[in-house]
């Protein structure tokens, strides 16, 4: 048996003499055998460089040696170098390692490095049939004579690119004895080409390729696309039949077709050929009382294997409701789906049963999209390494994704999270850094907040939303990868902990702390995920406020404890709920199943859960409800607002029997007061109630204006009644008049809290709603301790209730003299000032301890448990009742209003009695 070795010669010298040191290897006179490519036949007078003697007898001394020598020429020398083709021939087998101690002989004496490869020694056994047919398994064979101890490897050239072949879904490498075996377990496109089987010996200095190559061709199937034009031909009453063109269409390739036309129920059909399709024009009759006409193309491959496809033609009768056409869209028949192709993807709109158009579906994607999504395919069919393949992948989804304006559609985003979603079924491991940092970037990418209607618009796929694969499949994935030197990306931060030595190891990704304790974790990996919150399935009442985290372990945990400390998106409004929250892959939600929320971080969620997931932050959109209290306040301001009404009448029916001193003036006119800004502020709290005046903007502004007045001027008028008491028992030669006392109480008991008011709407925006008052309460706005403009409320009660406290204090002391009390009052005047001193008394609780508990609404969140609702039911009681604690203290328990009142009814009755007897 023949051998034919071929070499090619690269001589670097500085000097022409090539003779070196056997033990010596410079490297300004290497010389180098390397594989010799060329094809093309050998010139007769191949140029050399000037001055240099290529060392062709020694070479042929050497190898002439070997059984079976037969020649050994130059074919050429390489432009530009001393870099010489050589060919050797044998006239039969040569023992493979007799050629590598003599080409290791010949390097050594040359001082030089020999590369050879052979023809000859290697056997490529192909299919007997070529082209393979579409449905075959061939096997490729490659053997050898000899033991060449060492791995053969197999290569695939296509479309001028050399892929290496390994186990994978479509192929199998095996070992067989003496040589290897390629078996296809699936026919594609992708392996035709040229195969290429090699074994590599290397020796001391020498190293030689044994390969055998040869040629598969491929006789497939073609995907058929039929479509009809027009898709629903209409028959009208003056038609008896309508002509279609039915067209066939392939994707191209070099195989020719042997194509059949075929129809039921059909007048005549006539198929030609266009230059980029299949075509047929067919007759249909309008009378629907003849069965459905169909038409079906069937394609034939050299192998004789068929493929066919058929489709029906839907005809519009006369009588038959239909969408008429709309833009792009044709005339489409009542109960049908009309569809538009594009480049990858189609247009689907369906036409209801009553004849009108839906909304339209699209699953059309960009060319360079469903390229990666294809490359994502087939990485793990056998051509080419796993790890080579998927690189190249999430190189191409990288560039892709860089651009939002490429993803900017629901089927772009829906195709690269289903990249993502293949990626992590086929993939073991991604530990390339420039692999690593391109999975990353274009993860975070597609998570960019300039696509939220690219997510927000995809239905559901499957079982999953789009949020929910997408998640998924990141988990996976980065728990495969190599997190060391990983970069930070915009949208998505991951990072990895080794805790191999520790119980406790920390991490912190997109500004969220994570600590996790557990007995030998292994590598701990965290990721944050911006975005992608709102997207995941949720209830209407809530929303995520934080970045999403996930941990993983490395190894299994018996039990473990998660805390983080999450940075909230949005501030936490007073009173709203929120919780520590974990992703449910069983029931597809959120779960607040073993973590804890601690509310006492301000501006920050801490979390502590005790298992593994994928966390966040869950709000609600609207504050806690406290269960009765909206009930329990209607109950009780419709009755202080009654009780009001009729202390007010009270008073005017005993007005002229109990104002007989200035100290009973003083004490009637402030009550009398009171009760009128008091059931303005309760009448309006009534309004704000009512779902009329909820939601609009304006009354909710003039019902806080007017309550804010009237509760500041009940306290102004209460302040009002103290210092005059405390006046006129201090100084007691410097009585007030009735009429002083009027206009000075008018000016403390209306003008300051006008003045008050006025200020402080103008200060916070001229009352806007956020600033001055919160629309949800109708009421001033509490920002945090001395911020918002409950404080102009606030401050100004707190130090009338002092005041107030500090003014009976000195009065009680003053009664209780008797001698300077004897001085200053008659009998009447003393009773009169003892009342007024009551009536202070009892109001400052009354308004003083509800307003305490006011205060104390404003400092408790809800979300603090039990105590929060207590002190709630407490004010409310409280505030809702005054104006029944009004009736109660300052009128029904006053003796003296009560025998007015009562002898007030015996006269009546006893007129009545009168006016009978006289009748």
């Amino acid at each position: 048996m023949s051998m034919t070795s071929k070499s090619q010669q690269d001589v670097r010298l500085t000097r022409t003499s090539h003779v070196g040191a056997a033990a010596s290897r410079p490297s300004d006179g290497a010389i180098d055998f390397v594989r010799n490519v060329a094809a093309n036949p050998v010139a007769p007078s191949p140029a050399r460089p000037l001055g240099y003697v290529f060392p062709t007898n020694q070479m042929k001394a050497v190898y002439s040696t070997m059984v079976g020598f037969d020649t050994l020429r130059i074919r050429k020398y390489r432009v530009g170098s001393v870099i010489a083709d050589f060919e050797m021939i044998f006239a039969y087998s040569i023992k493979q390692q007799n050629l590598i101690e003599k080409s290791d002989f010949m390097s050594s004496s040359l001082s030089a490095s020999i590369n050879l490869e052979t023809s000859g020694v290697v056997r490529l056994i192909m299919p007997s049939q070529n082209p393979v047919c579409n449905y075959d398994k061939p096997n490729l064979t490659c053997t050898v004579r000899e033991d060449l101890r060492s791995t053969p490897v197999w290569q695939l050239k296509r479309a001028g690119t050399v892929l290496e072949i390994f186990n994978g879904t479509q192929a199998d490498v095996t070992d067989i004895t003496m040589g290897t075996k390629v078996s296809l377990k699936r026919i594609s496109a992708l392996w035709a080409g040229e195969y290429t089987c090699i074994y590599r010996q290397e020796g001391n200095f020498t190293k030689i390729n044994h390969t055998a190559s040869a040629v598969m061709n491929v006789s497939l199937l073609p995907n058929i696309d039929i479509t009809l034009t027009p898709p629903f031909p209409r028959c009208s009453k003056d038609l008896e039949f309508v002509t279609i063109k039915v067209k066939c269409e392939i994707e191209s390739n070099n195989e020719s077709y042997n194509v059949v036309w075929k129809g039921k129920h059909l007048s005549s059909l006539f198929p030609f050929l266009t230059d980029d399709a299949y075509m047929a024009d067919v007759v249909a009759s309008c009378n629907n009382s003849y069965d459905k006409p169909i038409v079906m193309c069937t394609f034939r491959n050299k192998c004789k294997e068929e493929r066919t496809a058929l489709t029906a033609v839907h005809l519009i009768y006369a009588n038959d409701h239909f969408c008429p056409a709309d833009g792009h869209w044709k005339d489409t028949k009542a109960g049908f789906e009309a569809v538009l192709k594009c480049q990858t993807g189609e247009r689907k709109r369906k036409c209801s049963a009553d004849g009108t158009w839906e909304k339209e579906s699209s699953t059309c994607v960009k060319q360079q999209v469903h390229d990666v999504l294809q490359e994502a395919e087939i990485i793990d069919i056998g051509l080419g390494s796993l790890d080579d393949n998927s690189a190249k992948v999430f190189s191409l989804l990288q560039n892709v994704t860089s651009d939002s304006a490429t993803i900017n559609t629901s089927p772009d985003i829906n195709t690269t999270v289903s990249v993502f979603s293949i990626l992590t079924q086929k993939i073991q491991s991604i530990d390339d850094k420039l692999t690593v940092d391109n999975f990353l970037e274009s993860s975070s990418n597609i998570l960019d907040s300039s696509l939220k209607e690219s997510w927000t618009k995809q239905p559901d796929v499957g079982n999953l939303s789009l949020a929910e694969r997408y998640l998924d499949s990141l988990e996976q994935l980065i728990h495969k990868t190599n997190l060391c030197h990983a970069r930070k990306q915009e949208n998505l931060d991951a990072a990895i902990s080794n805790c191999r030595q520790s119980s406790e190891c920390s991490a912190t990704v997109l500004n969220n702390s994570v600590v996790l304790v557990g007995q030998d974790p292994g590598d701990v990996k965290t990721a944050g995920f911006r975005e992608l919150g709102q997207y995941l399935p949720q209830e209407n009442e809530t929303f995520i406020n934080s970045v999403i985290v996930s941990v993983t372990t490395e190894n299994q945990l018996a039990s473990v404890e998660v805390r983080i400390k999450f940075a909230l998106i949005k501030h936490r409004p007073r009173n709203v709920e929120i919780k520590c929250v974990a992703w449910d892959n069983n029931t597809r939600s959120w779960s607040s199943k073993g973590c804890e929320w601690d509310p006492s971080d301000k501006g920050l969620a801490s979390c502590i859960c005790r298992h593994l997931s994928s966390f966040a932050v869950l709000m609600s959109k609207a504050p806690m409800d406290i269960p009765g209290l909206r009930e329990l306040t209607l109950v009780g301001l419709s009755v202080s607002v009654s009780s009001l009404i009729l202390t007010l009448a009270i008073e005017l029916a005993v007005w002229s029997s109990v104002v007989r001193t200035d100290q009973s003036f003083i004490r009637h006119t402030a009550h009398v007061n009171i009760c009128l800004c008091l059931l303005v502020a309760d009448s309006c709290f009534l309004a704000a109630l009512n779902p009329i005046y909820q939601n609009e903007e304006m009354w909710c502004r003039i019902f806080v204006l007017l309550k804010h007045f009237s509760y500041l001027a009940v306290f102004f008028w209460m302040f009002s009644l103290s210092s005059m008491l405390l006046l006129n028992n201090v100084f007691v030669f410097h009585a007030l008049s009735r009429k002083t006392y009027l206009r000075l109480s008018m000016v403390l008991g209306y003008a300051c809290p006008s003045l008050i008011v006025v200020i402080t709407f103008l200060y916070y925006n001229n009352g806007a709603e956020g600033d001055y008052y919160s629309s949800d309460t109708c009421w001033l706005r509490y920002a945090g301790l001395l911020k918002g403009s409950i404080h102009t409320f606030v401050v100004p009660v707190g130090a009338i209730a002092l005041f107030n406290t500090f003014s009976m204090v000195v009065v009680i002391i003053k009664l209780l003299d008797n001698s300077a009390t004897t001085n200053r009052y008659n009998e009447k005047e003393k009773k009169a000032a003892v009342s007024v001193v009551r009536s202070v008394i009892l109001l400052t609780p009354i308004f003083g301890v509800t307003w305490i508990f006011g205060f104390a609404v404003m400092l408790v969140d809800l979300t603090s448990g039990p105590i929060a609702f207590v002190v709630h039911y407490a004010f409310d009681l409280l505030n809702t009742f005054q104006g029944f604690y009004i009736l109660l203290t300052t009128c029904l328990a006053d003796k003296q209003i009560r025998e007015v009142l009562l002898n007030q009814i015996r006269r009546n009755e006893a007129a009545s009695v009168t006016d009978s007897t006289t009748k």
